[in-house]
């Protein structure tokens, strides 16, 4: 099994997400991570699914997509070809002593504190998966309260599209 993640250039219709993530529900594939907002031109949405599988199963999905009405263009944005990031917030319990070491830990990753309370901070943390794994490893010695992340979302680098279906 191996990940890929597409980026969908889809009309801006009413429902065209919910046609999206149905034709994955009824074929009985698992969305990883999903994202999706207008472009710069209001009449176009951009979805960015990773999804993992073998290679047929990846193939027949990137077919299937491809015979939606609403789709206009598919990418697939290779590791090397493509940036990729993800956006995290962490609440994690902390008293005095402890604080400085989560911004320490949050400093050494180029993360920003964004909320502060007696018994808590907020990280914010962008980068890509692996980095925001990393993140999490190493907070989990804390009590987190709560993690939110906004699933991956990329483009091609350049004038690169990346493989385009």
């Amino acid at each position: 099994m191996r990940q890929i993640v597409l980026s969908i250039l889809v009309e801006n219709t009413p429902g065209v997400l919910s046609r999206i993530s149905g034709l994955f529900t009824r074929r009985g594939y698992n969305i990883d991570s999903i994202t999706a907002c207008t472009t710069q031109d209001q009449k176009f949405s951009r979805i960015t699914i990773a999804v993992s599988g073998d290679d047929m199963i990846l193939k027949q999905i990137k077919n299937q997509l491809s015979k939606l009405e609403d789709v206009v263009k598919i990418f697939e944005l290779e590791n090397r070809k493509s940036v990729c990031r993800e956006l995290i917030l962490a609440k994690i319990r902390a008293n005095k002593t402890e604080k400085q070491e989560v911004i320490t830990i949050a400093d050494i990753f180029r993360a920003k504190v964004v909320d502060v309370s007696k018994d808590n901070l907020m990280i914010e943390l962008t980068g890509n998966v692996n980095k925001i794994e990393a993140f999490i490893n190493l907070i989990s010695d804390f009590e987190v309260i709560e993690i939110v992340r906004t699933g991956i979302t990329g483009l091609s680098r350049g004038e690169d599209n990346s493989h385009v279906f």
